[in-house]
């Protein structure tokens, strides 16, 4: 038996098929799959390898392609690996393929993002981008009249954030009639996520009907300056006269994941928005929003 792990927590690139904080165990004979499953792509020193799906790995990150077939269904896989490189901070493991009989124990591990790194207190950053539905820009200045803004990053493709579009809609429209200020950003870069581009933008929001502008953030400066990492990420800022806007929540919609069986509420975003909207103060403990992390521009090349 051998185990495929990784020393550090890779980012996770979300697609609809994905699965999300996963381990993955396969009972696999070197016999059996053919070759068309198997998927093997090199970047440099690093490998991807295919087992019932794809799994890719490389100098970003661990991506998981797709899983066509639960486990309980994979019986047996052929597999091909080579040596993992060590700028991915993977264990070295090299498999013998000559040995059709034997069994093998196939473990991979991907962390999926959370929310983190920025303390209650921070002020809302300024920021300048567009909205492409209707070609407005929009500035933090234009927010200043409210007691609250809620500033979400999301995106299109990422299942986290379809999982709960309709309840977010659902709870802008709440909170927006009762003065909350809303605002959506996407950041993603549109080299490896051209579904996250503005024209795509703009058709999602006139799809469902956003009550709140949906921002491109091309340069995703403005998510660095947010210190955001993933989508969904929620910051809800209060406002008090003319101070800037104070961070009070920065945490999860609800406990509700894909494929976790629990029902969308909106329970934790909905209750620091009543307290803030009521004077009263939030609760300093706070669960983490969980997604997809945020995809950033690939590296030029030296």
């Amino acid at each position: 038996m051998f185990s495929f792990r990784t020393k550090t927590r890779l980012p996770l690139s979300c697609t609809q098929d994905d699965s999300f904080n996963f381990y993955i165990l396969f009972s696999v004979s070197l016999a059996s799959l053919p070759l068309e499953q198997i998927s093997i792509t090199k970047k440099k020193k690093a490998m991807a390898v295919a087992v019932g799906g794809a799994v890719s790995a490389t100098t970003t990150g661990v991506r998981l392609l797709s899983v066509s077939r639960s486990l309980a269904s994979i019986q047996a896989s052929s597999f091909v690996t080579a040596l993992s490189s060590s700028k991915l901070g993977l264990w070295p493991v090299r498999i013998r393929n000559n040995e059709p009989d034997r069994k093998k124990l196939f473990v991979i591990r991907a962390a999926r993002a959370e929310s983190e790194g920025v303390s209650l207190g921070f002020r809302a950053p300024n920021f300048q981008l567009p909205e492409p539905l209707t070609g407005k820009i929009w500035t933090l200045e234009d927010f200043e009249s409210y007691p609250a803004l809620l500033v979400m990053f999301v995106c299109n493709h990422c299942p986290f954030v379809k999982h709960l579009k309709k309840d977010i809609v659902k709870l802008s429209n709440f909170y927006m009639k009762k003065g909350l200020a809303v605002v959506a950003i996407s950041s993603n870069s549109v080299a490896t996520h051209p579904q996250d581009g503005p024209q795509f933008m703009a058709e999602e929001a006139k799809l469902y009907n956003y009550p709140f502008p949906y921002l491109y953030d091309e340069t995703q400066d403005v998510a660095r300056d947010f210190g955001a990492v993933c989508t969904p990420e929620f910051f809800l800022f209060k406002k008090a006269g003319r101070r800037p806007f104070e961070l009070v929540y920065h945490g999860q919609f609800d406990d509700s994941r894909p494929s976790n069986n629990v029902p969308v509420t909106g329970r934790d975003l909905s209750l620091a928005i009543d307290r803030v909207l009521s004077g009263q103060p939030v609760p300093s403990f706070q669960k983490p929003s969980v997604g997809c992390s945020i995809k950033w521009h690939p590296l030029k090349s030296s």
